[in-house]
């Protein structure tokens, strides 16, 4: 098990941190391109094992949304996200398997638009092509992620609708 951590931290710029007798992710570098049949049972791996609030919150540093959208991102209330900050504990598999979820989005996101600014940006505002919703409102399920992927795809290859 722990080869596994140390083989995806080499194949996707993992560090991984001991808590307890845990392996459990710290700095994911990932992105949709990272994952792959090679490797896509380490991220089910890590999710099960859960991320640890640390890099959570190098993660709301790192991007756009604060933790108040973060909160409504998880299902989580934000007394439940500061109870994981004062016992610096782990997230449950569903919510880190959001947490990465997003992360690998906005790291798709960064990369088509070619800047974070652009790319919050497109997200903040009512997009068209997804019926005049705000792209940033649907990250709250894996079904409105996948949509806004979509949407990054069609864009990526030039298809605007």
């Amino acid at each position: 098990m722990c080869e596994n951590i140390r083989q995806m931290s080499y194949l996707c710029g993992v560090n991984k941190l001991k808590m307890e007798n845990q392996s459990i992710l710290e700095e994911p570098m990932l992105t949709y391109g990272a994952i792959d049949d090679n490797n896509v049972f380490r991220f089910v791996d890590a999710v099960r094992k859960g991320i640890a609030y640390l890099f959570f919150v190098k993660l709301v540093k790192n991007s756009p949304f604060n933790l108040q959208e973060w909160s409504g991102f998880l299902h989580l209330s934000e007394r439940t996200l500061q109870r994981h900050k004062k016992e610096n504990s782990v997230f449950d598999p569903v919510s880190s398997e959001k947490i990465l979820e997003i992360t690998m989005l906005y790291n798709y996101g960064n990369d088509v638009f070619g800047n974070k600014e652009k790319f919050g940006k497109w997200l903040n505002n009512e997009n068209i092509a997804l019926g005049g919703i705000c792209p940033k409102t649907l990250l709250d399920s894996s079904f409105g992620i996948q949509i806004v992927k979509d949407e990054l795809t069609r864009i990526e290859h030039g298809v605007f609708a």
